[in-house]
C-alpha cells in the first residue's frame, strides 16, 4: 500500500509551507465558515496553533488577492476578505490535496475564535473588590436581554481571578449548568437522627 502525506506528519510538524497547499487551505476555510472575516481575524485564524507559517500565509494572501481569488469588501468601517466563485469551486475540488488533519485543525481554531468573539460580546465577567474579599460578577445577554446577572464571592484575588477566568473558557456550558442545577434543585431534606445517649 502507498504511503500518503498523512503518513510521514507527527503533531509537531502540522505546519504547511507549500503555497499551493495554502491557498487551497484558506479557500476550503473561507468556503465552510461561510462568513464576513476580516484579514485580521483571518491571519489569526490561519497562524495560530503553527497550522501556517505567518510569512508563507502573508505571501499566499497577497498572491490570492492579486489573481482575484480574493477580494476585499468594505461594510462599514470594517472591510472583509470575499472569496471568488472559482476559488470557492477549487476549494471544494482540490481540498483532498491538503491533508485532513490540517483542514481539521483550521476550522477547529475558526470555530473557537468566533465563539469567543460572540462571548466577548454576549457575556461579560467582571472581578470587583470588596470590602473582604472579591465578587465576581456575570453578565450574559442575547439580543439585548439579559439571561442571567450573578456574582459569586471569592476569599482572594487569585481565587476570583481563576473562577473570572475558567467562565470566561466557556461562559454558554457555565450558564448551561447554572439553569441545569437550578432546575433539578429540590428542597432540604434533614437527615433526621435520634440520639440515644442523652
Amino acid at each position: 500500500m502507498p504511503y500518503t502525506y498523512d503518513d510521514y506528519l507527527t503533531e509537531d510538524m502540522l505546519s504547511l509551507h507549500d503555497e499551493m497547499s495554502v491557498k487551497i487551505l484558506i479557500s476550503y476555510f473561507l468556503r465552510q465558515i461561510n462568513r464576513p472575516i476580516t484579514p485580521v481575524q483571518l491571519a489569526e485564524i490561519a497562524t495560530s496553533d503553527g497550522i501556517v507559517n505567518y510569512f508563507v500565509y502573508s505571501s499566499v494572501v497577497e498572491s490570492m488577492l492579486e489573481d482575484g481569488m480574493l477580494t476585499l469588501e468594505k461594510n462599514g468601517d470594517e472591510e472583509y476578505y470575499v472569496l471568488s466563485e472559482a476559488a470557492r469551486a477549487g476549494a471544494e475540488s482540490f481540498k483532498q490535496q491538503v491533508p485532513q488533519r490540517f483542514r481539521n485543525k483550521i476550522l477547529s481554531a475558526g470555530l473557537k475564535f468566533f465563539a469567543r468573539l460572540k462571548n466577548e460580546n454576549d457575556v461579560k465577567v467582571a472581578v470587583e473588590p470588596q470590602e473582604k474579599g472579591y465578587l465576581v460578577g456575570v453578565t450574559c445577554t442575547d439580543m439585548g436581554t439579559t439571561l442571567m446577572d450573578l456574582k459569586i464571592y471569592a476569599p482572594d484575588e487569585e481565587q476570583a481571578d481563576l473562577l473570572a477566568e475558567k467562565i470566561r473558557l466557556n461562559p454558554t456550558d457555565f450558564y448551561a449548568k447554572v439553569i441545569d442545577f437550578a432546575t433539578e434543585n429540590e428542597e432540604y431534606e434533614p437527615e433526621v437522627k435520634e440520639v440515644d445517649d442523652l
